[in-house]
């Protein structure tokens, strides 16, 4: 069984292209796989190990940072890998926005736990945002959210300033971080009713029974479990191998899907050039398996 840790802290850091191969090094001596990104504003990352491995990430991680624990934090189970590499990258912003969070973060009464997200987004009133990309949108989202159908965060501004100051605003992303930093931008426009759900989808999956759930659907995950349900138990999409879309059980009963190379958002994208080179792939992915070996392009779900 792996460990799955999600996690970001925002701080100043410093010497990062030095404690970029420091990391790296932790990564491939541990057989940790994952990504880690480090920028001037913090430190975001999801990896997965063995426990043991993944706990002395974590304390390396606040040793060579100097910090005593992360802003936010999430723990899952995996029965296989679900990372193919291990990847520390150094950007500019952790999450960009076109500003850099040159402050500590407060936690303040605006962080909701659970429970207290579910009476506020109950509210007609409040206006609930899901800050996510629309193909995450599309797999799961809380009832009477919207969706900014924004593909790149860094334009998320944009639709930010267009609303109202006075209206209650609730956030939400999958881990928490890209909402931390959305609603510093907002308080700092003068935005006073900004509220975000502490820990992100993770963690009200985690901690809220289905019973009482408003969560509809499944929760995209940038790894090769692809999406997650409640309990955090591996959910039932996967991935398109032509356009890197997740596609449902229902997608994969169209006329339109083949396996490891179409789906019914990309069959009439694709060239006939590409499917005949993904069909190629896939063919060489099947003969492997035949002969109980694995092939270089072969994911597991």
């Amino acid at each position: 069984m792996f460990k799955v840790y999600g996690f970001y802290k925002f701080k100043k850091l410093k010497f990062l292209k030095k404690n970029k191969n420091k990391l790296k090094n932790i990564l491939l001596k541990k057989n940790i796989k994952g990504t880690i990104i480090i920028s001037k504003e913090g430190i975001n990352g999801t990896v997965s190990a063995k426990s043991n491995n993944v706990n002395f990430l974590s304390e390396k991680l606040k040793k060579i940072f100097c910090f005593d624990k992360f802003d936010s934090f999430n723990l899952s189970k995996s029965s296989f890998q679900p990372f193919n590499k291990a990847k520390v990258k150094i950007k500019n912003e952790v999450v960009p926005m076109n500003f850099l969070l040159s402050r500590k973060i407060n936690k303040t009464k605006s962080h909701l736990d659970p429970n207290k997200w579910n009476k506020i987004i109950k509210d007609k009133n409040t206006l609930v945002i899901d800050s996510r990309k629309p193909f995450e949108f599309e797999v799961g989202t809380f009832k009477r959210s919207i969706n900014p159908n924004i593909e790149k965060f860094r334009d998320f501004p944009k639709y930010l300033k267009r609303l109202k100051k006075d209206q209650p605003i609730a956030m939400f992303c999958t881990g928490g971080v890209r909402c931390e930093k959305a609603c510093v931008y907002l308080e700092r426009k003068g935005f006073k009713n900004v509220y975000q759900l502490k820990g992100g989808i993770l963690n009200y999956l985690k901690k809220i029974p289905k019973k009482k759930s408003l969560w509809e659907g499944e929760c995209f995950v940038f790894d090769n479990r692809v999406s997650l349900k409640h309990g955090l138990q591996v959910g039932s999409y996967s991935i398109c191998s032509g356009c890197r879309n997740p596609i449902s059980k229902r997608d994969a009963k169209s006329k339109k899907f083949e396996e490891g190379v179409s789906c019914p958002k990309c069959y009439n994208i694709l060239t006939n050039s590409q499917k005949k080179r993904f069909r190629m792939r896939q063919n060489q992915i099947n003969l492997a398996k035949s002969t109980g070996k694995r092939h270089i392009f072969q994911k597991e779900y």
